[in-house]
């Protein structure tokens, strides 16, 4: 089961042709993340300031297949899976909500980033603490233990 996060592109989201600027649809995922995280019950302001481990990105991706503009209604779902007993990778596919419109949604870019889990102060990585495998069960997909 993939994670539904729903937002409305911003101006300043925009560059000078009046489209979304490339960078800034990483910010967008990553606020999907975020809520994400928080609707598994993970308490944000621990896990992000001066945690125990940390989950640096060691690889972002986008795809776009159409512009996205200012006042464009996003519809972006997120799918986490587990790599290993120290790595996950999380799928975005951003959509544009036709609102009432017949018309389908249509997938104007597909994301991903790649996480790996490191103790913060010895900056080694370290195995997924239970949260982020219990956030990766509910939205997403975990290893079977026998294959770590």
């Amino acid at each position: 089961m993939s994670y539904t996060y729903r937002r409305t592109v911003r101006f300043r989201e925009t560059d000078a042709a009046g489209v979304v600027y490339f960078a800034n649809v990483l910010a967008m995922c990553h606020d999907a993340y975020e809520a994400s995280l928080a609707e598994a019950g993970i308490d944000l302001p621990s896990f992000f300031c001066y945690p125990k481990v940390a989950f640096p990105i060691t690889n972002a991706t986008v795809d776009f297949f159409q512009p996205m503009f200012c006042g464009d209604r996003q519809i972006i779902q997120l799918s986490p899976r587990q790599l290993g007993s120290s790595e996950f990778e999380t799928l975005y596919e951003i959509f544009i909500d036709p609102g009432e419109e017949p018309a389908p949604m249509t997938c104007v870019a597909r994301a991903s980033t790649r996480h790996v889990c490191i103790n913060a102060i010895a900056r080694a990585k370290a195995s997924l603490p239970p949260e982020v495998l219990q956030w990766l069960r509910r939205w997403g997909k975990v290893l079977d233990e026998d294959l770590l």
